[in-house]
């Protein structure tokens, strides 16, 4: 990976509408869209919103209805072939240890479905907060998080999203049995493994750190001299071939700003500096998601295969005629028929004078005067954004304000 220069901050002022400041939040990116779900500040969330970040705007998606989560805090929420997985985060109840804690949305239709596996589920995860989860392959993974009346959990289950079957997953014997019990911690993924870095097991704080390898089933931890502190409501993204991980505190009383790289390569840390000028934000139970080609696939590429994918590579279509991969979705809905037609819309159709204040950056403002209508509704639409990471909500916040959202941009050399 080649060395990369200070980073670059930016908080995007956000107007209405537009989802209210909060924390403990999910959030997931998609093409050139991010969808943010829950959360709390003083009371527990159960909106669903998704921002364009080529526009600079918020749309209020529904949640509501039979197959839709109810309010959701220190959830889990990832993306798979077009679908939107939502784990845990349930307010404790009487009745929250009688379902199974999952919810889809399907991104095309834009509606929340209702899912089942090929077999009746022998085993599920019960209801939990503040673990963590990563997509490998066709796997959904869960590590952790805090179980009501129990604490702090050190179980692992993996989601099969292609039948929609959960199993625990068990490591090779005979070797380290991993990180133990862990909420409030981050993972993320790269190839064929899950790497973990801190929270918190039982009141502790935890600085270490540990890699999952699926092919070998095993938990291995990655000891380096240098490296962040104790962290608990940090958050993290795979760029390129790192991770970077920003916020989180060591005490409660002490919410972080530095962003820290892990090269897997080199196996080393290094603390990005910031440019002069350039103040990134102080804050905990964040999210963090990455848009931009270097973010893209990086995180666990698919073993599934379709017309749609040749060589890792997708190909254009104007017409999309592709076989549903997800078998929970039932038979009729096998096929999918996509009709692109150029809908010209409003909130994109703004002066040189608008977009000064409504793209997120120079490059961004040059990319919306390129883009036509048609292009915009292009699946790849996310391989011309400029690389970005996305800083959305967190504590410190303030009641009565929009959601906070910052910009980092790495800089060359």
């Amino acid at each position: 990976m080649s060395q990369s220069g200070p980073c670059l901050w930016t908080g995007l002022p956000q107007s209405s509408p537009a989802p209210c400041e909060r924390f403990k939040l999910a959030c997931c990116s998609h093409q050139h869209h991010v969808y943010v779900l829950g959360g709390r500040h003083s009371t527990c969330y159960s909106d669903f919103w998704r921002y364009n970040v080529v526009c600079n705007e918020w749309t209020e998606l529904n949640c509501t209805g039979e197959a839709a989560p109810e309010a959701l805090e220190e959830h889990s929420m990832v993306t798979h072939e077009g679908f939107l997985f939502v784990f845990g985060g349930m307010l404790d109840s009487a009745y929250s240890s009688l379902r199974c804690p999952l919810w889809v949305f399907d991104i095309m239709k834009q509606k929340w479905v209702q899912w089942r596996g090929k077999t009746p589920q022998v085993e599920t995860p019960s209801n939990r907060k503040a673990h963590s989860a990563v997509v490998i392959g066709s796997a959904m993974l869960v590590y952790g998080g805090y179980i009501d009346l129990k604490g702090s959990s050190q179980e692992f289950w993996s989601l099969d999203l292609d039948s929609m079957v959960w199993s625990p997953v068990a490591s090779s014997p005979q070797t380290s049995l991993g990180p133990g019990p862990r909420h409030s911690h981050s993972s993320t993924a790269f190839h064929s493994c899950m790497y973990l870095y801190g929270g918190l097991k039982g009141l502790r704080e935890q600085r270490d750190f540990w890699m999952w390898n699926c092919t070998s089933s095993t938990w291995s931890s990655l000891r380096t001299k240098s490296g962040p502190s104790k962290l608990v409501g940090h958050s993290a993204v795979t760029y390129k071939d790192c991770m970077l991980i920003f916020g989180g505190y060591e005490s409660q009383n002490s919410p972080q700003n530095c962003l820290w790289r892990y090269n897997f390569s080199s196996q080393s840390w290094n603390q990005l500096p910031t440019l002069p000028g350039s103040h990134p934000p102080h804050k905990v139970h964040h999210c963090c998601v990455g848009l931009g080609p270097s973010y893209s696939l990086q995180s666990g590429k698919s073993t599934l295969t379709s017309e749609t994918h040749l060589n890792n590579k997708i190909r254009h279509f104007k017409n999309k005629c592709f076989p549903t991969q997800l078998s929970f979705l039932g038979s009729e809905n096998a096929i999918e028929l996509q009709m692109l037609t150029p809908q010209k819309s409003s909130s994109c159709e703004s002066t040189d004078k608008e977009w000064r204040m409504d793209c997120l950056t120079f490059e961004n403002k040059a990319l919306r005067k390129r883009l036509s209508f048609e292009e915009e509704l292009d699946e790849n639409i996310s391989q011309n954004l400029p690389d970005m990471m996305l800083v959305i909500g967190g504590r410190p916040c303030t009641l009565h304000k929009p959601v906070s959202v910052w910009q980092m941009t790495l800089t060359d050399s």
